[in-house]
């Protein structure tokens, strides 16, 4: 496994625009700790996000995972051009040739994904450790400690990711045309949950329809559902809402299912992206 991951380490490391684009991934993330010095005032409100409760333990768990699990678009793009440049650049073939088997192939890639959805967990977990001990109310080791599933969370939703991203580099063999499948994909997928929420089930919130159930096995949505948006958790969001009547009251736990449902989806994208490269003619 290791000779398979330094492989595609090397791969990676050689393809500049993969180089840039990698380092830029983690140098943004890096730059989340900036969003400590955010000052402004509308009016009489005045926002300081130091003083904000933005990073008290256990909630910068989950403010840093739900923000940082945007950026993933980055990697995103490595992965497909990691598949892409096999075709283009007949390394895939040369592999082969040189006595990889397609199920190590595969593998070399799943593992390289693992890594930097592991990479990046850490890397997430360090800056809001380091802004939490900075700036939290909080210091207490059990609140330090609590809440810690949101980076199970985080690691699942990036490999779950990931994964439909190494599919559709397999799927398509083209960089530009995989990342724009996947925009069309996102598309269709929210407009299929619009025509299922208000034509088919005429869903009212609050209502407990067999379209909760049938949503969450999307696979974009049923990553997004793993870590749910943490601003309404906020005091001061809280009293705005109370104020104006607004209703922000979630379940913003992580659920086993949930898990379940991404990990199955993982499964099933690798399951796919070796079948179709097992039948294709290289």
């Amino acid at each position: 496994m290791k000779r398979l991951l330094a492989i595609e380490l090397q791969k990676i490391w050689q393809n500049k625009a993969s180089k840039i684009l990698t380092i830029t991934y983690f140098i943004t993330l890096g730059l989340v700790s900036l969003i400590a010095s955010i000052e402004f005032e509308l009016g009489p409100l005045k926002f300081e996000a130091a003083k904000s409760g933005l990073f008290n333990f256990p909630y910068i768990w989950h403010f840093g995972t739900y923000f940082a699990a945007w950026l993933k678009l980055f990697l995103a793009v490595v992965i497909v051009s990691m598949i892409a440049n096999e075709y283009s650049y007949g390394t895939l073939k040369q592999n082969l040739i040189d006595g990889m088997s397609k199920k190590e192939f595969i593998l070399s890639k799943f593992l390289t994904i693992c890594l930097f959805a592991l990479v990046s967990t850490v890397f997430i977990f360090c800056i809001s450790l380091i802004l939490g001990l900075k700036f939290s109310s909080y210091t207490e080791a059990g609140i330090i400690f609590s809440d810690l599933e949101y980076f199970l969370a985080y690691f699942i939703k990036l490999l779950g990711f990931f994964s439909f991203c190494l599919f559709l580099g397999v799927l398509i063999k083209r960089s530009a045309f995989a990342l724009g499948f996947l925009f069309i994909w996102w598309i269709s997928e929210n407009v299929s949950i619009g025509i299922l929420k208000y034509e088919i089930f005429n869903y009212k919130r609050g209502d407990d329809t067999i379209f909760d159930t049938i949503k969450q096995y999307f696979p974009l949505e049923s990553m997004s559902n793993l870590i749910v948006e943490p601003v309404t958790r906020l005091n001061f969001v809280k009293s705005v809402g109370n104020t104006v009547g607004a209703d922000f009251s979630k379940d913003y736990s992580v659920h086993p299912e949930q898990l379940a449902i991404v990990i199955a989806w993982i499964f099933i994208f690798m399951f796919l992206s070796f079948k179709i490269l097992k039948k294709r003619d290289l």
